[in-house]
């Protein structure tokens, strides 16, 4: 029964207050068990995540098309707070924080939205998306049933749903969002913090219902939702979820495409065959709402990246890459696998499946309706084996770790691990010649007018305010003439404890050494000797901050910086502790009070300039040059592989933080595609670095005359930076000769064929590319993968020819894979696949 007739009665019983100021009985949104329905549509619902601040309201429309012509009926967005109140009471809805903007623009592609309004976000997002003003109101406690928190989470949360009815947004009166969420993945954290936290759940709970939306709210990872709210599922695979009601709908709000990239870590990426075999396997069982965490994971501009040590770079092996580019196979496997539910829809939304067992690991999921229809998912859980399996009156061969989708209980049409859609390899074009640069040196010993002196140390966040990732810690030694190292002894050594993130050790304004944390550990120990003078040495500790936590128990808590103890040992006495000296404080840099990153700001100090004079390899160095934006509409990016760690400004605005010198630690082995996908399974940059290239939006750039600024704390050389544009290098197809495919499908169910009908191999560069050429191409049992392709024991010798002929010079070609266009069965009795590789240029 739907939520009309059965939530109604249910909730009389206790839950009249929020039914009455839901009014979900009257909403133009409902649900039931197998679907939601929309204006009075029953509908299984495919979303994708794309968040606004993570790209420019220029890329914002192409992102938007892109997902729907990927099969996406809604985009999913978090609200982030600390972008949209930077102060108290004082808000930003503009530029990349413009949400009415984006919201509208989902609306006119005819997409829905769902607004996950949290408004904790986590995503790896600065401070979880909390205004680090929030930690400084008295009182406070963060996520917990603590007044002074719950006021703000209302007045912001109020604030949002205000704006979003004062422009008629929601389905109720006319606009895109069908769905709200409240907090998020709290469960974890109720279970750990016990009686006040689940009242905050009621609390917020029921704060949500009582703003009176007219669509359903959500809380995910949250067992205990209470009513009306619908409890969700996040993960790499969901199928094992059920809501806590009979009547609510079966969930996925986060379907994770991938992982993010950690400052030190590896690139982790998910193969498209176990992305569409989760989804199928949640369908399958039931599944109403499947959304894509990342459809588009975008860029961590400015010093959003959150962690600490996340990436710049979310690309988050998202369908759409991070530059908003087609990610294939991924994208076209999983716009496929859409269009094979949809062609289920009617069966779906009817009921529960009947399921069959089709072996040891074989299994049956039939769905019904009372008109007719009829769907089935064939599903082969064996991890290492093909599975022949009869049902109906038919025999079908199912890949391991697969499941095929048929829309009419006969045909196939969609295997999970056969991918019809093409593959690309993707290049880095360098678009420039170099870039003159002009160089300014930060001094160590330099303090600006902000500085400060006290007794001991001071925790970083508290005295910074996250206005800066830097906080200069300053304190001096005297050391005696007669101290035994200055006579050819060993160097004293200087240990200094800091709760994080990284930490540069000056020693008389000269770079001593550098420590740094993880992800993982933040934490950092620096113990290493030091070159010190007799008399008065001065120790510098730069103390920098790489975003901060967003996920943990009362993260509002945890500290950074320098926190000591801090000695020094080898001396004639032993040990002398210089953690309850004078130190002097400054909060930021030199650079950064001038604004040297800026168009006014970087006039205002004499630069120097010329290849002789620029600094190379120097610390605490700003460097600038000027550049016209290149021709064309590919993506750009700045390939900044001879830098260290920094932050980069374009035109003024921050393209963010790069740490190049932070080699990814980790074991990239090749990766299958079969078996239970974690974050660690599949990896890549292993011993290079996490992240190279760091976007550059076309948006940003003028004409002529950009100013590029960066600032390197470690070193680099800045004569390596190149920009570069993002291209497609090559496409491939590797497709198997009897691949079911949907246009072959409705051929043969339409009537128009009496036999099966072989698949097409597709191939398509970019707009204004052509395929230039053939780099391999091999029917038979070729090896490998797009990029490495490999001759197996069978070839057909004409393999080469027929796509020479049909697809050189093209910008896009198809050729049929049958036998006798390459000249024959070259190995028969064995079934055969295509690949093939094209150069595009």
């Amino acid at each position: 029964m739907g939520l009309n007739i059965a939530m109604c009665n249910a909730f009389l019983v206790g839950f009249v207050v929020l039914l009455s100021s839901w009014d979900s009985c009257e909403a133009s949104v409902s649900y039931d068990s197998t679907a939601i329905t929309v204006n009075g549509q029953r509908k299984i619902l495919i979303s994708g995540s794309i968040h606004y601040p993570r790209s420019t309201p220029e890329m914002w429309p192409d992102l938007i098309q892109k997902a729907k012509e990927g099969g996406v009926d809604v985009i999913q967005t978090y609200v982030f707070w600390n972008g949209h109140e930077p102060e108290p009471g004082k808000y930003y809805f503009e530029d990349r924080y413009d949400l009415v903007k984006f919201i509208k623009l989902v609306h006119q592609a005819g997409l829905y939205a769902h607004l996950r309004i949290g408004p904790y976000a986590c995503a790896e997002w600065n401070f979880g998306g909390f205004p680090v003003w929030l930690k400084y109101v008295p009182g406070i406690s963060f996520r917990t049933d603590n007044e002074p928190f719950k006021d703000a989470m209302q007045k912001f949360t109020t604030k949002i749903v205000n704006m979003m009815k004062d422009e008629k947004l929601y389905e109720t009166q006319g606009g895109p969002i069908i769905l709200s969420q409240i907090e998020n993945e709290y469960g974890p954290m109720e279970y750990e913090l016990g009686a006040p936290a689940r009242a905050y759940t009621e609390w917020a709970a029921k704060m949500a219902v009582d703003l009176g939306t007219g669509v359903p709210w959500v809380m995910c990872k949250q067992d205990d939702a209470p009513d009306p709210i619908i409890n969700t599922c996040n993960g790499f695979y969901c199928d094992y979820f059920s809501p806590n009601k009979a009547y609510k709908p079966k969930m996925w709000t986060e379907a994770w495409t991938g992982w993010f990239t950690e400052f030190g870590g590896p690139v982790p990426y998910r193969p498209a065959e176990d992305l569409a075999f989760s989804v199928a396997r949640f369908i399958q069982k039931g599944g109403t709402y499947v959304n894509y965490y990342m459809y588009h994971g975008g860029t961590n501009f400015g010093r959003t990246a959150g962690g600490p040590f996340i990436a710049t770079s979310y690309d988050y092996d998202a369908p759409l890459d991070e530059y908003g580019l087609l990610k294939q196979p991924k994208w076209g496997h999983l716009k496929d696998l859409h269009r094979a539910i949809k062609l289920c829809e009617p069966a779906l939304v009817s009921g529960d499946p009947t399921v069959t067992s089709l072996g040891n690991y074989q299994e049956a999921h039939v769905f019904k309706s009372r008109s007719g229809a009829c769907a089935a998912f064939l599903a082969n859980y064996n991890q290492h084996s093909f599975a022949k399996v009869s049902f109906g009156n038919g025999h079908y061969n199912l890949p391991p770790w697969s499941i095929s989708i048929l829309p009419n209980c006969k045909h196939t049409v969609y295997n999970t691990a056969r991918i019809g859609a093409q593959s690309a390899q993707m290049k880095m074009t360098p678009v420039d010649k170099g870039f003159d640069w002009q160089s300014y040196n930060e001094e160590a010993t330099s303090r600006g007018d902000n500085s400060f002196t006290m007794v001991g140390l001071v925790e970083q966040i508290n005295t910074t305010r996250d206005n800066t990732d830097y906080l200069w810690y300053t304190t001096e030694v005297e050391i005696n003439p007669s101290e035994g190292f200055l006579r050819g002894g060993k160097l004293p050594v200087l240990t200094v404890l800091s709760a994080g993130h990284a930490l540069h050790v000056f020693i008389n304004g000269e770079l001593s050494g550098t420590s740094y944390g993880s992800l993982e550990n933040p934490k950092l120990t620096f113990s290493e000797g030091v070159n010190l003078k007799a008399g008065v040495n001065q120790i510098s500790l730069l103390s920098i901050a790489v975003g901060l936590p967003n996920v943990g128990p009362h993260f509002e808590t945890w500290n950074a910086g320098v926190l000591g103890p801090v000695s020094l040992s080898g001396l004639n006495d032993g040990r002398r502790d210089l953690s309850w000296q004078k130190w002097t404080y400054s909060v930021g840099l030199k650079g950064e009070s001038l604004s040297l990153h800026s168009l006014s700001g970087s006039t205002s100090v004499e630069w120097v300039e010329g290849s002789l004079y620029v600094s190379e390899r120097q610390p605490l160095t700003w460097y600038k040059t000027t550049f016209n934006a290149p021709d064309g509409d590919e993506p750009l990016a700045l390939d900044m592989n001879t830098m260290s760690k920094g932050q980069v400004w374009i035109n003024g605005q921050s393209i963010g933080r790069y740490w190049n010198q932070y080699k990814a630690s980790g074991e990239c082995a090749p990766c299958n595609y079969t078996g239970l996908f974690n974050e660690k399974k599949c990896l890549s940059n292993c011993n290079e670095s996490s992240q190279r290239w760091y976007h550059v939006p076309r948006s940003w750039l003028y004409p002529s005359g950009n100013l590029l600024v960066l600032f390197e704390e470690w070193g680099g050389n800045p004569y390596g930076i190149s920009l570069v544009k993002r291209e497609v290098s090559s496409v491939c197809a590797d497709i198997h000769e009897w691949q079911p495919t949907l246009v072959n499908w409705q051929m043969e169910t339409s009537g128009k064929v009496n036999k099966p009908l072989r698949p097409k191999a597709h191939l398509s560069c970019a707009s204004g590319q052509k395929i230039s050429s053939i780099k391999f191409a091999s029917f038979g049992t070729p090896e490998g993968a797009c990029g490495n392709y490999q001759q197996g024991s069978c070839h057909a010798f004409h393999s080469f020819d027929v796509f020479e002929r049909y697809c050189v010079g093209e910008q896009s070609c198809t050729v049929p894979i049958t036998p006798e266009i390459f000249g024959g069965d070259p190995c028969r009795y064995v079934m055969k696949k295509l690949s093939v590789e094209a150069i595009c240029s």
